[in-house]
Order: structure tokens, then sequence, then C-alpha cells
């Protein structure tokens, strides 16, 4: 796979491929979609069948896969209007449309060069390696003809996703009352700012931007730890 650091010219590549996590269409879908998601990972199959119980909650349906529709359709209209003309096509890493059905398809329809779009924002191993190389293990198991794959670069720090993230801020603060904006309570979920320091670098840029600087003692961290448990702390 092309890292993004050495993709071709502009005009060198045939088709956009966008890559997913996936997710359970209908309540008949969660057990099989978490096997996918846990598979080679030791974790007992009690906590998977409590994950499945919050799928279950929602009719056994998660929002990605229409979101991610919604996402093809806007990348659709935007090339055709102001190019280049690209087919756009989608595979997820946990369920269908799979990766490798769809990377498939592409060998079939005669791709030679696609860049991949990772809905993932931030760089960790989940988030961005992960993906790479499922997409290499995709190439791998079809074999000779297998279009060359160039993963894009993620975009925690994009202007266009700071400025929706702090879109989402002005519409929360928008419903408090302007006297208590700047001690209303906030949580964000992240791990330690130095382990993590994109997500957390996009909390500032994002909240910064919606010019709203709450109080240190208003904000809450939400931390997962490996038991798959969350805490709640106060920073130092």
């Amino acid at each position: 796979m092309t890292p993004a650091r050495q993709l071709h010219p502009q005009g060198a590549y045939d088709a956009l491929l966008v890559v997913s996590f996936g997710g359970p269409e209908r309540e008949e879908d969660v057990i099989p979609f978490l096997e996918n998601v846990l598979r080679g990972k030791n974790v007992p199959r009690e906590r998977m069948i409590e994950v499945a119980g919050h799928y279950y909650h929602f009719g056994g349906k998660s929002p990605i896969n229409e979101q991610n529709r919604a996402l093809i359709a806007a990348l659709e209209s935007e090339l055709t209007c102001k190019g280049p003309s690209l087919p756009i096509y989608w595979g997820n890493r946990n369920w269908h449309p799979m990766l490798a059905d769809t990377v498939r398809r592409m060998r079939v329809d005669g791709i030679r060069r696609a860049l991949a779009f990772a809905t993932s924002a931030f760089g960790s191993y989940s988030g961005c390696r992960q993906y790479r190389e499922d997409i290499e293990r995709a190439r791998l198991e079809i074999g000779p003809g297998t279009p060359e794959i160039a993963k894009l670069r993620t975009f925690h720090d994009h202007p266009g996703f700071i400025q929706a993230m702090a879109d989402h801020v002005r519409t929360a603060l928008d419903q408090i009352p302007s006297n208590r904006r700047a001690s209303a309570p906030t949580s964000r979920r992240t791990a330690s700012p130095s382990r993590w320091p994109k997500p957390a670098r996009m909390y500032r840029n994002s909240r910064s931007r919606a010019g709203w600087c709450p109080r240190p003692w208003a904000v809450r961290e939400f931390s997962s730890t490996r038991a798959g448990a969350d805490r709640r702390r106060r920073p130092g």
C-alpha cells in the first residue's frame, strides 16, 4: 500500500475507496459483527454478549452505515460538480460491505490505483494503522491484479472537521442560559493527552473556535480502562 506521503500526482487515481468500521443493520447481525470485531482478541464471550445488549437496545442497528451512505452521496455530488470524476467504492473492516469483497469488485471493474479515505479521524493503532493493515490484507487475499491503494492522511486537524465540531459546540451552548455557560459542566471521552494528543488538540481547537472557555473545574474526562469500564476523574 502506498503511504500518504508518497501519493502519485493528481489525475493518477481512478477511484476513491471509503473504508469504515462497519456495523450491524439488524438484530441477527449483531453477534456475527462483534465476532468479527473481536477476532483474535482476548475478550470474554460474556463481555461480548454485554456489548451486544447495547445494540439490541436500538433494534440491532448501528447508525454508522446510514452515515456512510450519506457521506458517499455527498461525495458523489461534490465530485460531479467540482471533479475529479471518480467512482466511489465502500468497504468495511467488520461488516458488509466487507473490504475484501469491495477490493475484489474494484479489480473486476479495472481499477488500477485508488485513494482510500478512512472514516476514523485520529491516528492510533485502531484508528489508522489497523485500517492500513486491513487494506493490505484485502489486497493480498485478492492477489494478482489488485489495485494499488493509497490511504489518505487522518483528518483530526483539518479546518473543516474542526469547524464542524465547533458548530456542534455552539449549538449545544445555545441551549444553555448565557449566564451559566462558563460554569456548565462538560465531559469528553479520551485517554491521557500525553498518550492521545490528537483528540486532546482537536477538543481544544474546536472549543476555542466556538468561543467557549469553560472554567477548568467544570471539565470532566471519561477514560476507558482495559476492562472496558469508564471512570470519571477530575483533571489535576
